[in-house]
């Protein structure tokens, strides 16, 4: 599994080292706008109905603030706007590096 080796919050970005020699930098308005969270994404219930979830969005001046490793396969990020749900796999986060560079 690939994982992150270092991560640094410089500024408005955040940097990733990944144990592969990949590194990643996301913005702060870029990762709030990809939160896998229920707030963003909403829930499905066992028949496919949504509820919830106003989808991406624009976050202009939100930076990460903080983050914290969940177990050994996830991020989670502190937001300045308040938000700190969602869990940023490391799959995730590396298909939203091969998105912005695509």
């Amino acid at each position: 599994m690939i994982n992150p080796k270092h991560i640094q919050i410089i500024g408005n970005e955040v940097a990733i080292a990944w144990s592969d020699g990949v590194e990643s930098y996301y913005t702060g308005e870029f990762l709030r706008a990809a939160s896998p969270s229920a707030d963003n994404l909403g829930e499905r219930d066992i028949f496919g109905n949504q509820y919830g979830g106003d989808g991406p969005r624009h976050f202009p001046g939100v930076t990460v603030v903080n983050y914290e490793f969940v177990g050994n396969y996830a991020l989670r990020f502190d937001f300045s706007d308040g938000h700190r749900t969602g869990l940023y796999t490391y799959d995730y986060l590396r298909r939203l590096n091969h998105s912005k560079t695509s």
